[in-house]
């Protein structure tokens, strides 16, 4: 016969490790909750701002049984307000999926045509081929090397373009001896238009 002593070690072995596993479960899901950098609207400046929130030393929190309270380690508003009261947080907390950065750009890309070759932009990826903005001086940009911050008022005044146009453009740019324009119409912004009821597709033509 077990004895009882043994018994309850065993049943306090097997507690703890299922304690200690559901904390571990419990810290990935708040560490993964708030996005790597978040848009919010500074209540100081009313400008928008780039954020990133201590994610780590909220998953330690709920590992140590510890009232979890996110704080930012990083804002687009530092130095100069450094000390300030952090109150854009209750906008991270309130929706963390709806600041993320990441998330701003796949719902203004999603379903918008490239201005090129007019095809739809359905998903961004963030490992690779990450879509771009024409910017009025007709220059293209990868919206991930911009930062975050300017990004809602370069939404407002530039336009998609898909990366496959954006590699064609920049190789336009830095090679434009190696290039053949097809005589098709550009917009005023550099993008091309309708000469009539088809939608043509930019191809260059290299030399």
């Amino acid at each position: 016969m077990i004895p009882t002593s043994t018994i309850l070690l065993v049943i306090g072995s097997v507690v703890l490790i299922v304690g200690t596993f559901i904390g571990i479960i419990k810290a990935v899901v708040t560490y993964l909750k708030y996005p790597s950098k978040s848009l919010v609207s500074c209540p100081e400046t009313g400008k928008a701002a780039a954020v990133h929130v201590d994610a780590g030393k909220a998953a330690r929190d709920v590992v140590q049984g510890k009232h979890v309270r996110i704080h930012l380690n990083q804002c687009s508003c530092w130095p100069e307000r450094e000390h300030c009261g952090q109150e854009c947080l209750s906008q991270i907390e309130n929706d963390p999926q709806g600041c993320s950065v990441w998330g701003i750009a796949q719902q203004w890309y999603r379903g918008r045509a490239c201005a090129y070759c007019r095809k739809p932009i359905e998903k961004i990826h963030w490992h690779d081929h990450r879509p771009a903005l024409l910017s009025p001086g007709k220059k293209t940009v990868q919206w991930s090397e911009i930062p975050a911050e300017k990004l809602p008022e370069l939404f407002e005044t530039h336009l998609p373009v898909c990366w496959s146009c954006h590699m064609a453009e920049t190789f336009r740019r830095e090679h434009p001896d190696r290039v053949v324009d097809r005589p098709w119409k550009r917009g005023a912004m550099g993008e091309y238009i309708k000469e009539s009821e088809e939608t043509r597709e930019f191809q260059p033509v290299l030399e």
